[in-house]
């Protein structure tokens, strides 16, 4: 019988443009372990940085490597949850951003033009549908499963006081962050769009 404690990870969700790279920001700042391999480079959209990790696109095909990873953090946005292991192997802290949804409609616009990909034959009433139906799922799917703990953090809040959130972050997640760094990461300077 395995009695093996299961890997602890921590993963930063949200819908694309929801501020899922900040929070990797202030985590790094707070003082926990990033996984990322630095494919994607900061750019217009994310001057700071995206903190991705390219393989988690994958982690329907391939898992195993998670466990790898036990302790540190990993972002993969809301789609990819889903994929996710669930057989007890693993416990995930998932800190979940949600921003209002016309400023991320307005956001991926813009980030779509820039790189040539927009496609204007899906209106923006049909994306937001298609966005709001979609949280609807992965919020159920992460109530169903008890390997699964989330905290959701507003990024719209987190940006205008962010003390509090972040006390809240920093309780979630084991109460050790460095809570002054996390704030310094907040920068208003990069809200830009605005509902």
């Amino acid at each position: 019988m395995n009695t093996q404690p299961p890997c602890m990870l921590t993963l930063v969700s949200g819908l694309p443009r929801s501020g899922t790279s900040m929070m990797m920001s202030m985590l790094q700042a707070g003082g926990m372990e990033l996984v990322v391999d630095g494919e994607r480079t900061a750019d217009e959209d994310n001057p700071k940085g995206y903190f991705e990790l390219e393989k988690i696109k994958q982690i329907k095909a391939d898992s195993s490597w998670l466990t790898d990873s036990n302790g540190k953090v990993i972002k993969a946005i809301s789609q990819l949850l889903l994929d996710l292991p669930t057989d007890g192997s693993i416990r995930y802290k998932i800190v979940f951003m949600r921003r209002n949804i016309d400023e991320v409609l307005a956001s991926q616009k813009k980030m779509l033009i820039r790189r040539g990909t927009y496609k204007p034959e899906i209106s923006d009433e049909e994306m937001k549908r298609m966005f709001l139906l979609h949280l609807e799922q992965v919020t159920d799917f992460l109530q169903k499963h008890e390997a699964m703990d989330t905290l959701y953090v507003n990024y719209n809040r987190l940006i205008a006081d962010p003390t509090d959130r972040i006390d809240s972050i920093n309780q979630f997640l084991g109460g050790s962050l460095d809570v002054a760094a996390m704030s310094a990461v907040v920068d208003k300077q990069l809200y830009r769009n605005r509902a």
